[in-house]
């Protein structure tokens, strides 16, 4: 089952070719993998990758694996493999059986790379990394072979057991393909399919001292598990010729095909893990879920619900070349589901007091507020109003400019669903400063409404002073300063010195305490904001997921 999701439907030529292979009886459903390296979190463009895998799998009435490519445990963790599990839940998709990891296979790709020295198609190298690398040749000069090329059967055997059996330290020797030195494609000069790795494996432990490539693992096992279309990005498409060229020298039990489709590239983002890493480990970032990262985690902590990154996904569809997109598609699509979902809330972010001089001191009454409307089921809500409220200090000039509609001396507006208020007077501190505000109200203007049917031009948020809740607030903008980020040098030169905002000594209506995290509400007017997990018990702290403005659709709504 695939989660639904409210955008267009595309038919893709991955589609496309799934839809034939059906129909020329090549397969009867089709089996998809979702492999991620267990390395670091998953971000915004292994979401595209998901739900291209699983919701192919779902569509055409077959089944998506979660397999782990866990082939270099130096860089493995099994925090890693816990977070990505949780997201790949959270985004709404289950693999449906048990958890796959290519270190499943290691017994068998060993076998099968000892196979490939048998018949003469692998041997054993003694060359260094930058010995092979020097001798790989460019992209207009061939290759040269390595002088260890021409071993025997039998000394690529004894090397090759006794690299398993850990006699050789890390570096001292590897084992290659038999391929083409002078092959066009760089990929097939005789590539590294094993190396030496003294490291204490997540799973294994320190069974195994040689580890198989991606190439050696991966291609081997979607063979195992009988996947029969392997979707990768476009970097893997060189690779291509190496995946078919083991399937085939190999006895592997089913012969999978490699398809390409372009990567997700987000303007102001970088989706590197190696980027993201330095985010991290340098303290750029409060850590992986840090709410201006691309990670799924950090997106949810930030209170992107998980259809609308379905939805995104959905809607910049799956191409055959690389194409950056506007990051506001992606707030478009998150927006266009907390607009419809989001319970509506009273919150002032920067606080100035409003003293009604005419409302009864000690007096309290509740207003009734719609919860959404969008949403007619969602209800209604009591919020208490009293003499003394706080509302925003923007919603307030002393001298107000032109086509300054809201709060001045002398002016009357709407507070939301309760009265019409006039500013009879200021309070300034000695510096000068305004810091409180006197007011008037119209009695029979209950509701928001005036029975002679005039009708102020503002209309204003706010939270009763007696019964406010203090929060800290962080404002979040994107956390590189430019939409291209290094294109002009340094990458970390980029990163953005107001791509976090912190506002203490906001004042919230008392229903927000009850928001619990992973929920998003909007502040009415300011945007939508979910519970950070800092939040504790008298101590509440907010993030802002995104602004009420949609410059994105805009955009698209002028071209």
């Amino acid at each position: 089952m695939i989660p639904e999701t409210t955008a267009p439907e595309r038919l893709d030529f991955i589609r496309e070719i799934v839809a034939a292979d059906i129909a020329a009886g090549r397969i009867r459903a089709p089996i998809t993998r979702f492999p991620p390296e267990p390395n670091g979190y998953l971000h915004i463009g292994h979401a595209k990758s998901i739900a291209l895998n699983f919701g192919i799998a779902a569509e055409f009435g077959g089944h998506c694996n979660l397999r782990f490519d866990d082939t270099n445990p130096v860089k493995e963790e099994r925090a890693y493999i816990d977070a990505i599990e949780r997201d790949i839940r959270w985004l709404g998709y289950d693999w449906g059986g048990a958890t796959l990891h290519a270190s499943d296979y290691f017994e068998q790709i060993y076998d099968w790379a000892v196979h490939l020295i048998r018949t003469g198609d692998a041997f054993v190298d003694d060359q260094s990394a930058d010995q092979i690398r020097e001798t790989r040749g460019t992209l207009t000069e061939p290759g040269r072979n390595s002088p260890y090329r021409d071993r025997s059967v039998e000394e690529n055997l004894d090397l090759f057991a006794r690299m398993r059996a850990g006699e050789f330290p890390n570096g001292a020797r590897v084992l290659r393909a038999r391929i083409d030195m002078t092959s066009p494609n760089v990929t097939l000069r005789d590539p590294v399919l094993y190396r030496i790795v003294h490291a204490t494996h997540p799973r294994t432990g320190d069974a195994w001292c040689i580890y198989p490539t991606y190439d050696m693992a991966h291609g081997q096992s979607d063979a195992i598990e009988g996947v029969s279309h392997s979707l990768c990005t476009l970097e893997f498409e060189n690779n291509r010729a190496l995946y078919d060229w083991l399937i085939e020298h190999l006895p592997v039990p089913s012969r999978p095909r490699q398809i390409e489709f372009a990567r997700l590239s987000l303007t102001y983002t970088v989706l590197s893990k190696r980027v993201l890493l330095r985010l991290v480990n340098e303290g750029h970032v409060r850590g992986w879920d840090d709410p201006r990262m691309p990670t799924i985690s950090g997106l949810r902590r930030r209170g992107f619900p998980p259809e609308g990154i379905r939805d995104f996904a959905a809607m910049v569809g799956v191409a055959r070349t690389d194409s950056v997109i506007e990051y506001g598609q992606l707030e478009y699509a998150v927006r266009a589901v907390l607009n419809r979902t989001a319970q509506r809330r009273f919150g002032v972010l920067d606080p100035i007091k409003v003293v009604i001089e005419n409302y009864p001191e000690g007096q309290v009454e509740t207003v009734e507020v719609v919860n959404n409307p969008e949403d007619s089921a969602a209800g209604t809500r009591s919020v208490e109003f009293g003499r003394e409220l706080w509302i925003e200090r923007d919603d307030f000039a002393e001298d107000p400019p032109p086509k300054f509609f809201r709060l001045a001396p002398g002016r009357e507006v709407r507070l939301r669903n309760a009265y019409f208020i006039t500013c009879t007077g200021v309070v300034k501190d000695a510096a000068g400063r305004v810091v409180e505000l006197r007011c008037s109200f119209d009695p029979a203007t209950r509701g928001g409404d005036a029975p002679d049917g005039r009708r102020p031009k503002a209309t204003l948020h706010w939270v009763s002073a007696s019964h406010a809740v203090p929060a800290e607030v962080r404002l979040y903008d994107h956390l590189f300063s430019r939409p291209d980020p290094g294109a002009e040098g340094d990458l970390f030169a980029d990163l953005n010195p107001d791509s976090e905002r912190i506002v203490r000594g906001a004042m919230l209506e008392p229903s927000l305490v009850d928001v619990g995290l992973g929920e998003t509400v909007q502040f009415e007017r300011l945007g939508y904001f979910t519970p950070d997990t800092d939040s504790r018990p008298g101590a509440l702290v907010f993030n802002r997921t995104l602004t009420l403005k949609a410059t994105w659709a805009k955009v698209q709504a002028k071209g």
